[in-house]
């Protein structure tokens, strides 16, 4: 059989398999115990939500001040931005509100504050302000959130831009409370959305040997005809 006749006796089958439901247009395959061995725990039902670690948290607001020991945040977002990068790299947000409670007490930060970068840039954002705070005592008054801080290196003193702030809790000090996760009761009222390469990643661990299918090339080097 010459190798074009067999190019198209496979473009016909493939065509065939594909009505018939066999293949699909992703060359998606059903996930069970063998093709995706462990991704399923014992005793946990398929829908159970995953219990994401948060690693960085960022907040928005329009502008932020810092006079002595007090850090305002005008007009602070309704959300805050999550990143998690345990069991899977992972982004989502929740709200402001919620994050807020892990000061209260049982929270994450009652005993724990977090460190934060303040970061602000100016008006037309030729330049930026940064500080390096403890973050503590949080109060929301109306669209303006203020805290206590210590402060551990820079001014916000010409700042007059939009503001972020960056939470750093993988940079906490390691406590028991830290290697089983801080921000867990935010993280799991939150909306997550698992990035393409963790996803990628797993796919390639789950199914170390699955391959997707490439159609062979109708030309090329020899003994292909030319293209």
């Amino acid at each position: 059989m010459s190798l074009k006749r067999t190019i198209i006796t496979l473009g016909i089958t493939l065509a065939v398999a594909a009505n018939l439901g066999i293949l699909t247009a992703s060359t998606s395959i059903a996930e069970d115990a063998i093709t995706a061995p462990a991704t399923k725990s014992i005793g946990t039902s398929s829908t159970q939500k995953t219990e994401l670690v948060p690693s960085l948290i960022v907040m928005n607001s329009d502008g932020a001040t810092l006079k002595g020991d007090t850090l305002t945040l005008t007009s602070i977002s309704n959300n805050s931005i999550l990143f998690a990068d345990r069991p899977v790299r992972s982004a989502g947000h929740a709200l402001t509100t919620h994050l807020l409670e892990e000061w209260a007490q049982g929270g994450s930060f009652e005993k724990d504050p977090p460190n934060a970068t303040v970061s602000v840039l100016n008006k037309d954002a030729s330049s930026v302000e940064d500080a390096v705070v403890v973050l503590k005592e949080p109060k929301l008054e109306g669209a303006n959130l203020t805290f206590k801080v210590d402060i551990l290196e820079g001014s916000l003193a010409r700042a007059d831009g939009p503001a972020s702030i960056f939470i750093d809790i993988i940079g906490m000090p390691r406590t028991p409370r830290s290697f089983a996760g801080v921000a867990r009761r935010t993280a799991y009222r939150g909306a997550w959305y698992g990035a393409a390469a963790a996803g990628a990643a797993a796919a390639a661990y789950d199914r170390p040997y699955y391959r997707p299918y490439y159609p062979p090339p109708a030309c090329g080097y020899y003994p292909l005809p030319p293209c």
